[in-house]
C-alpha cells in the first residue's frame, strides 16, 4: 500500500475508534462530563500551540497558557457568556501585568505576551463556545449539527480533492487544498445539514438551515486554512502526530473553533 494509502487507512481507523466514544459522550453524559471533555481538548491544543510558538523555554508563558484553558471554560460552564467576556478581559490584564513585574532583563521580548493572548482567545475562548451550545435548549443536537457541519463536509472535500482537485485554495498556505475539494465541502456540510435538520430540527426553516450550513462551512475550511498559517509559519506539517492519519489535536479542532461560535451566535441573533 502507498504512503497516502497508509495515510488514509490510519485516519479510517483513528476515526472509527473516537467518533463512537465521542456520541455516547454527548447522547448519554452530562453537560458537566462534557464540558470536561472539551476542557479536555482545548488543553491539548493549548499544549500543542504552546509547542509550536514557544518551542523550549518559555515555562511561564505556556502554564499561563494551560492555565487559562481551563479556567476560561469553567466560567462559562458555571456562569454565562458575560462571565466568558469578563475572564477573557481580566486573562489578558493578568498575563500583561505579570509578564512586566516578572522583567529581570533588560532585553525582553513583549513579543512573548501577544502569543499567550492570542493562545488564549483562539484556543479557549473560541472553544468554550461548544459549552455555551451544550446548555442551551436542545444543546445535544446543535452539538451535533456543529459535528455534521464539520466532519462531513471535511470527508467530502478529502475524497473530491484527491480525485477531482486541480485548482489550489490556498499554494501559500495550504498547498493540498483546491477549489473542487472546497465546493465539494459546501455541497456535502449543506446536503447533510438539510437531512439532519429535517428531522431533527423540524422547528427550524430549511432555508435558515441552507444558510448555516453554507457559510459555516466556508468559515469552517478559513479556521482549517487559518491553523495552518500558524504550521507553516513555525515549518510544520502539524501540530503533532498524537493522532495517527490526523495529527494533532488542534489538527482536528481547527474548522470547529471557527464554526462553534459562528452557529451559536447565527442561533442566537438569525434563529431565535
Amino acid at each position: 500500500m502507498s504512503k497516502t494509502g497508509n495515510s488514509y487507512l490510519r485516519r479510517w481507523l483513528t476515526g472509527l475508534i473516537l467518533a463512537p466514544l465521542l456520541v455516547i459522550i454527548i447522547l448519554f453524559c452530562s453537560e458537566a462530563v462534557f464540558s470536561a471533555v472539551v476542557i479536555l481538548f482545548i488543553l491539548g491544543g493549548v499544549w500543542e500551540y504552546n509547542h509550536m510558538v514557544f518551542r523550549n523555554g518559555f515555562v511561564k508563558e505556556k502554564i499561563e497558557g494551560l492555565i487559562f484553558a481551563i479556567i476560561i471554560p469553567l466560567f462559562v460552564f458555571f456562569g454565562n457568556n458575560q462571565h466568558l467576556l469578563a475572564v477573557l478581559a481580566f486573562s489578558i490584564l493578568l498575563v500583561f501585568i505579570l509578564f512586566v513585574l516578572l522583567i529581570k532583563e533588560s532585553n525582553f521580548d513583549v513579543l512573548s505576551v501577544a502569543k499567550v493572548i492570542f493562545g488564549i482567545m483562539y484556543i479557549p475562548f473560541l472553544m468554550s463556545y461548544f459549552i455555551s451550545l451544550r446548555m442551551m435548549g436542545k444543546g445535544i443536537t446543535w452539538i451535533f449539527f456543529v459535528l455534521i457541519l464539520a466532519f462531513v463536509g471535511d470527508i467530502v472535500a478529502l475524497y473530491v480533492g484527491k480525485y477531482f482537485g486541480k485548482h489550489k485554495l490556498s499554494p501559500l498556505i495550504s498547498p493540498g487544498k483546491t477549489v473542487e475539494g472546497l465546493a465539494g465541502l459546501v455541497l456535502g456540510s449543506t446536503i447533510a445539514c438539510l437531512i439532519f435538520a429535517y428531522y431533527l430540527l423540524p422547528e427550524i426553516s430549511l432555508m435558515q438551515i441552507a444558510i448555516l450550513a453554507f457559510a459555516g462551512s466556508i468559515i469552517g475550511q478559513l479556521g482549517d486554512i487559518c491553523e495552518s498559517a500558524i504550521k507553516r509559519n513555525y515549518g510544520l506539517k502539524d501540530a503533532s502526530s498524537l493522532l495517527p492519519g490526523h495529527g494533532g489535536i488542534l489538527d482536528r479542532l481547527d474548522c470547529l473553533i471557527f464554526i462553534a461560535p459562528f452557529v451559536y451566535y447565527y442561533r442566537i441573533f438569525v434563529i431565535e
